[in-house]
């Protein structure tokens, strides 16, 4: 589903891309993160032509956690042009996730 990537600029990533980024803030300790990572990634299969998922551990990068004051995890952010638009905190069944991203997307 995923890829890991590095980014010199988390600005640049979710400003420069053609289509809206929903970011999955999460930590590797946390237990409905994983769920949710299953939950993403039945979200990815359906949407990937409307939507690019890119998670981001918390304990690498507290820094944009803060900018962004994820208070608790995990939290997805959906950015356009480079803005976020969205915020979902805790896990959301894929159906209901989808639902709320194609008001974004279509």
């Amino acid at each position: 589903m995923s890829t890991k990537k590095q980014f010199g600029s988390f600005q640049d990533l979710v400003s420069k891309s053609n289509v809206p980024i929903l970011v999955d803030f999460y930590a590797p300790w946390c237990g409905p993160c994983q769920m949710m990572a299953g939950i993403l990634e039945q979200v990815n299969a359906q949407m990937k032509q409307q939507v690019r998922i890119v998670k981001i551990n918390t304990e690498n990068y507290p820094q944009l956690a803060s900018q962004y004051q994820v208070r608790s995890l995990p939290t997805l952010v959906l950015f356009m042009e480079g803005e976020p638009a969205l915020r979902i905190e805790g896990v959301l069944p894929a159906d209901k996730l989808m639902q709320k991203l194609r008001s974004y997307t279509s």
